[in-house]
Parts: C-alpha cells; sequence; structure tokens
C-alpha cells in the first residue's frame, strides 16, 4: 500500500487517466473527487462488497452449486 500525504486541493494521478483531488478535510473526514473515464466504474468498498456478495449469489443460483465464484 503506498501511504500519501495531501493537503486540500492536492491531486494524485493514477495510471494517467485517474485524478483525485482532496476536496476538503473536516476533522477526521476527507472529502476526495475522482475523475475517472465513464468505462471505470468507481464504488466505495461496502458498496463494492454488496455488488460482489450479489453477483456470488446469482452464480450459485445458475450453477447449481454451493460454491463461492470469484
Amino acid at each position: 500500500m503506498l501511504v500519501l500525504s495531501r493537503k486540500k486541493n492536492e491531486k494524485i494521478v493514477i495510471d494517467e487517466n485517474i485524478i483525485i483531488t482532496i476536496v476538503e478535510i473536516r476533522g477526521d473526514k476527507v472529502r476526495l473527487g475522482i475523475e475517472a473515464p465513464r468505462d471505470v466504474p468507481i464504488h466505495r468498498s461496502e458498496v463494492y462488497d454488496a455488488i460482489q456478495n450479489e453477483q456470488n449469489q446469482v452464480s450459485t443460483k445458475e450453477n447449481g452449486t454451493s460454491e463461492v465464484v470469484q
């Protein structure tokens, strides 16, 4: 894991086409702005986990097995 320190309005660039901007810092919360191509999905981790769980359940039902597909 890369750990960076940034100040408000500073940016991080990932792979030339994803830009993360520190929008606001308030106490222990940081607001981020993310610019990325429309074909790049961006989710909070809890949303991503829920999507993965739902896909695994659908895959399990379709296959008729109890295996978890990832």
